[in-house]
């Protein structure tokens, strides 16, 4: 496994609400500046499928591999490589812990690694910024949890 990169923050929004803004696909790219759209074929649940379109890139499949109370890890299946977004918030005294790791596996991960990597590490903190404003301004909604 090659990590590409990792992100980590703190908020005061519950993981509850995070896992609301990640299930709420649709809604991505007010969020995540790299995404054009995402499509979920049926319920935010394990097991579920997807398609996922990158700005200036070609949609992806993706499949829900994980979905726990704490953990959320979906994954794209690439010629020789499966790219792997895990997500995790826990509860702790300072706030809600979130942390996104980004990793690829499989023959040809390198190779993926050095044509995507760059842009994956360049914008994942700014994503989790953004993630973390969403799900913190979602708990201030009344009747959003």
């Amino acid at each position: 496994m090659t990590q590409i990169a990792a992100a980590h923050a703190v908020s005061t929004a519950a993981p509850a609400d995070f896992f609301a803004v990640w299930a709420d696909m649709a809604a991505w790219p007010e969020w995540n500046a790299d995404t054009e759209w995402v499509r979920l074929d049926g319920p935010f649940a394990e097991g579920a499928t997807g398609t996922l379109k990158p700005k200036g890139g070609p949609k992806v499949a993706f499949v829900v591999e994980k979905l726990t109370d704490e953990e959320f890890v979906d994954v794209s299946r690439l010629v020789g490589a499966r790219l792997i977004f895990a997500h995790r918030v826990v509860r702790t005294a300072a706030g809600t812990e979130v942390t996104v790791t980004i990793s690829m596996t499989g023959p040809l991960r390198r190779l993926w690694s050095a044509l995507m990597g760059g842009g994956l590490a360049d914008s994942v903190h700014r994503d989790l910024a953004a993630l973390v404003e969403t799900a913190e301004a979602r708990r201030a909604v009344p009747g959003t949890r």
